[in-house]
């Protein structure tokens, strides 16, 4: 995982709002401070940070990448991708590379896609995933709904064929609830709603809440999609050893842990310490969990992802 050196602790937002959010943000989701860009960085920064780590980690070289998957809906342009900057900047010369966007489950979904390429094709031995997130450049800090939840960061992994005959990648779920697509996003800069002059000084070009989802959702899909991925793999969901989750709602993971018996710590949190930080955040629970040594040979973990639009991913791997 990669973060921003700037911390920005919930006293600041006190200040910037007029009002004390620092208790109810510690109480309720457990935020205590997050990561934000300073001026001149990019999210592609911090992809390129975490793939270092990543390579440094598999003891492999760039040339060995055969495939580059990023996740963001954060990228650095509209186009071209922001997985074409990174292969250059990392020297990526034999590997295929493009950007996915499923919004927050985007780290399972390009596990999942780069999973099924090493699967399908031979060619591609060696995938690195990544997901980032660069909201802190859309928010709007006025906005008591938006501004104190969201951050960067990011976070890379690598997936690898196996010769062993017991599959490591175990199963997956992923689901599309599309009449929640005007719920929550950052809604001009595209072809729906071109940047214009106006756009811009009315500031639209940021993140904005635009209705309230159901708050049993996410729990319930949740629940019932990790079931599913269980079933589909052949395994108990009694054997999970690890959940890691989107790290929007404390309350909810602990909820889904609860309907699934499983003790609450099987899903770590991260967003005390990094706030929510989209599609990084799975991948960046799983890199603090891994360099733990909470992670065991042979130990099954699930990723469930939930992202704007909304697009639900889970899967299951074997450590």
């Amino acid at each position: 995982m990669a973060v921003p050196d700037r911390v920005v602790q919930n006293s600041w937002f006190n200040q910037q709002l007029g009002e004390d959010v620092d208790t109810w943000l510690q109480q309720n989701l457990t935020i205590k401070e997050r990561r934000w860009m300073t001026e001149g960085e990019a999210m592609s920064d911090f992809c390129i940070e975490a793939a270092e780590k990543a390579l440094d980690m598999a003891s492999l070289s760039p040339s060995e990448i055969d495939l580059l998957v990023i996740s963001t809906d954060t990228p650095d342009f509209i186009s071209p991708s922001t997985a074409s900057v990174v292969c250059h900047k990392m020297g990526f010369v034999n590997a295929a590379s493009f950007d996915i966007n499923t919004a927050c489950a985007g780290f399972v979904v390009a596990s999942e896609t780069a999973a099924n390429f090493i699967k399908s094709d031979r060619r591609y031995k060696k995938a690195l995933v990544i997901g980032g997130y660069g909201m802190s450049r859309y928010l709007n800090l006025d906005d008591k709904k938006t501004v104190t939840l969201f951050a960067d960061g990011a976070a890379a992994a690598i997936l690898a064929e196996t010769e062993e005959e017991q599959p490591y990648h175990l199963a997956s779920d992923m689901r599309t609830r599309g009449e929640f697509y005007d719920y929550m996003g950052i809604y001009h800069g595209g072809n729906a709603h071109p940047t214009t002059l106006k756009s811009i000084e009315d500031g639209n070009q940021k993140l904005v809440f635009a209705k309230k989802f159901p708050k049993e959702l996410n729990p319930i899909m949740w629940t019932e999609m990790i079931q599913a991925v269980a079933d589909r793999g052949g395994f108990k969901v009694s054997d999970i050893k690890k959940a890691f989750m989107t790290q929007i709602n404390i309350n909810q993971i602990w909820e889904t842990m609860d309907n699934l018996n499983l003790p609450r710590e099987t899903a770590p949190a991260i967003m005390q310490n990094y706030g929510y930080t989209g599609s990084a955040a799975i991948g960046m629970a799983l890199d603090i969990t891994v360099r733990r040594g909470e992670l065991k040979k042979g130990d099954i973990f699930v990723m469930m992802g939930s992202g704007g639009g909304l697009t639900f991913a889970c899967n299951a791997f074997k450590w």
